[in-house]
């Protein structure tokens, strides 16, 4: 099976930025607006870099609640990122039992290649694939089509896997498997067709698997 994982909050724990930010209420506030531009370009057809869209989407909530922010320090932040404690030993339970493992991510692809390569999980993958390769976002179907085209698979034979309802509900709607990375806080889309995979944990997932 391919799995191909996104990166912050399902790998990496967004909670470091909250120094940064200015606690975990803006931290929040900051990724929903970040990730609602996001998802608004992509409906409306468009491309915007994501490093670009968070700087602003911070700079934006920064203002609302009358704080200074210094984007040097996002960006190092954003790049320094800590894996969650569940991480490691499902990639490697994966990787062991033959799966291939790719990201796929909406952060240019330096960006991405610096957060795993900083949080010690760059060598548990095969490959990174970022949307700024194809100038579309995720949730449009041309991220996830560049990652099954480079691995000349079948959708059916590929996983996506995520704790973002609207990036499960994209590799669905392109036709691979989903698993749902269901951490605190994060739930099916409503209406939406249920994930093949719900679980909890990755080393959960890697056991479903098998």
């Amino acid at each position: 099976m391919l799995c191909v994982f996104d990166v912050n909050e399902t790998l990496l724990d967004l909670a470091a930025m909250d120094a940064e930010i200015g606690g975990p209420e803006l931290r929040r506030e900051w990724f929903g607006l970040a990730i609602h531009t996001v998802l608004t370009v992509t409906a409306t057809g468009g491309y915007r870099d994501f490093a670009g869209i968070a700087g602003e989407a911070a700079v934006e909530v920064a203002a609302r609640h009358g704080r200074e922010l210094d984007l040097s320090k996002i960006g190092a932040a954003l790049r320094s990122l800590p894996a969650h404690p569940d991480v490691e030993a499902g990639l490697v339970k994966l990787r062991e039992a033959g799966h291939d493992v790719v990201a796929l991510t909406n952060s240019p692809l330096a960006t991405a290649e610096a957060q795993l390569q900083n949080s010690g999980l760059a060598k548990l993958f095969d490959r990174i694939f970022s949307a700024e390769q194809v100038g579309r976002l995720k949730p449009a179907p041309e991220p996830y089509r560049q990652v099954l085209d480079a691995y000349s698979v079948e959708p059916r034979n590929a996983v996506m896997i995520a704790a973002h309802d609207w990036d499960i509900e994209g590799a669905h709607a392109a036709g691979l498997r989903t698993a749902l990375l269901a951490r605190p806080g994060v739930r099916p889309l409503p209406g939406s067709a249920e994930p093949t995979y719900t679980v909890s944990t990755l080393p959960e997932l890697a056991e479903l698997l098998g």
